[in-house]
């Protein structure tokens, strides 16, 4: 009889495995919480990525509502986004770029190579304003108001459905006039 239970042990494993990943199939991880959600964008003083003796801080931030888009050369899905971020700053949407945990040489030649969706680059060598952020990887884009409050992060690759759907309709609510 015991020996018959045994036999049972791996099903039941099975079994749990099963239950445990379908729990997991119905969450978003585009959906994660935003820890500085009505916060304002962290204080930094950082490089800008194109002029290694400027330093950049918050004064240096748009007075409109903007994104932040988080981005970097060893990132493959920043390199898929790359072209509709181009796209967004020629229709005139307002783009700061944090070049996050990188190389700059790189950087600056992904930027010369692949067009500078950006109105300004931060330099985050370490990471420490992505890590003031929230940041869990690269791309995430931010949405951020005109007094400088942190609306909305969206986690993965922008394209016009992202776009469309979120971040256009989450500026607009951050006070963007199209």
């Amino acid at each position: 009889m015991r020996k018959r239970i045994l036999l049972f042990i791996p099903l039941l494993v099975f079994i749990i495995l099963v239950v445990l990943f379908n729990a997991q199939m119905d969450t978003d991880p585009t959906q994660l919480d935003m820890a500085r959600a009505g916060q304002p964008v962290p204080d930094f003083s950082l490089e800008a990525l194109d002029e290694p003796t400027r330093t950049l801080n918050n004064a240096d931030l748009p007075d409109q509502p903007y994104l932040i888009n988080v981005w970097a050369t060893w990132c493959p899905a920043c390199r898929v986004e790359h072209p509709y971020l181009v796209d967004l700053k020629e229709k005139g949407i307002n783009i700061v770029g944090l070049d996050y945990k990188d190389e700059r040489d790189k950087a600056v030649a992904w930027l010369t190579d692949l067009g500078d969706p950006y109105s300004l680059v931060l330099f985050d060598k370490d990471g420490r304003l992505g890590l003031d952020l929230g940041v869990y990887g690269a791309p995430e884009t931010y949405v951020v108001d005109s007094e400088g409050l942190l609306r909305y992060r969206h986690i993965g690759i922008v394209n016009e459905k992202v776009w469309q759907d979120i971040l256009r309709p989450q500026l607009i609510e951050a006070g963007w006039k199209p």
